[in-house]
């Protein structure tokens, strides 16, 4: 099987991490053109710089890694220090990275790698708001008829929000990006807060990657002790979900996900709403299907694959 050529699209985030971490250990499945960053858990800056710290932990020194958008489109900057901790990436102790920010914006890179590579062969993969690829589809109209699909982290619908009570961090950080993305006529699959709170690391799948003995096993497993303090007190579960890994693990293995081909809308108007993803589960609307919105997983083939594949880095 060739590859799948993707960029990731992110705002590390301890799940952002793990999802680039299952990415670059899985080089069968996934090609990873390049990182591009956007503010949006912390910071651009922060953000920027954790997405290298997660490539130099993996030992991928060679992943061009951009900083893309500052700020969403039209709206003051929302972000997560109480998710996420001050730096995006608290819980281990990890060096600052030596490896530099690749020269030029996120965005452009975006524009490029889609131009540069046959129509239908580039998968855009946002774990974050959506400022980057919003911004990509308006300055370069074209890519859109060459993107292959956009898997993307964001939304809910049966589970409601996790920012406000109909809207998920993601989408509610820059709507009216999300509302471009969706409306692009791209192939869309998204990874709801309905499937990824159904990815719980529970204390024995929690102990399975402390016990790798690895770098990467041990700072995964202390990301999540780290991560899973705010979704315990919050929803009383057994532990964090891990949102953003859904999206690397169905590139890898879409048998692990269930969804629909629905349509979604993004809410942009009602400050009561805004960011909400409507998403019409039981086909009630006559607007047409415009992307997979996934409900369902199966939880214990998506860790024995996360921690098969953690051991190898």
């Amino acid at each position: 099987m060739t590859p799948r050529k993707i960029i990731i699209d992110t705002d590390p985030g301890q799940d952002d991490a793990v999802a680039i971490l299952l990415a670059l250990a899985s080089p069968e499945e996934i090609d990873v053109l390049g990182i591009t960053c956007v503010a949006g858990n912390v910071p651009l800056d922060l953000t920027s710089k954790n997405a290298r710290i997660v490539c130099e932990l993996a030992g991928h020194r060679d992943i061009k890694v951009f900083a893309g958008c500052d700020r969403p489109l039209g709206r003051d900057l929302v972000t997560a220090e109480h998710v996420h901790g001050k730096t995006g990436l608290d819980g281990p102790d990890l060096p600052d990275p030596t490896m530099p920010l690749t020269e030029g914006h996120g965005v452009d890179f975006i524009i490029e790698q889609v131009r540069a590579h046959p129509a239908g062969s580039v998968t855009l993969c946002p774990l974050g708001p959506l400022t980057n690829i919003a911004t990509a589809l308006q300055k370069a109209p074209d890519i859109a008829e060459k993107v292959q699909e956009i898997v993307l982290m964001g939304g809910g619908y049966f589970e409601g929000g996790n920012i406000t009570p109909t809207a998920e961090f993601n989408i509610y950080v820059d709507p009216h990006a999300a509302d471009i993305v969706f409306k692009s006529g791209i192939p869309i699959v998204v990874m709801p807060l309905d499937v990824t709170h159904k990815a719980l690391v529970t204390k024995p799948r929690n102990d399975a990657f402390r016990a790798l003995g690895t770098p990467v096993g041990v700072a995964v497993a202390e990301m999540t002790d780290f991560f899973e303090r705010f979704d315990k007190e919050k929803y009383g579960s057994e532990g964090a979900p891990l949102h953003d890994p859904c999206v690397t693990a169905y590139l890898i293995n879409p048998d692990l996900f269930k969804g629909r081909h629905i349509n979604v809308e993004i809410e942009t108007q009602s400050e009561l709403t805004m960011g909400m993803t409507v998403a019409d589960w039981w086909g009630v609307t006559d607007r047409a299907p415009n992307a997979v919105f996934v409900g369902d997983l199966d939880a214990d083939g998506f860790f024995a694959l996360l921690t098969e594949r953690l051991a190898r880095l």
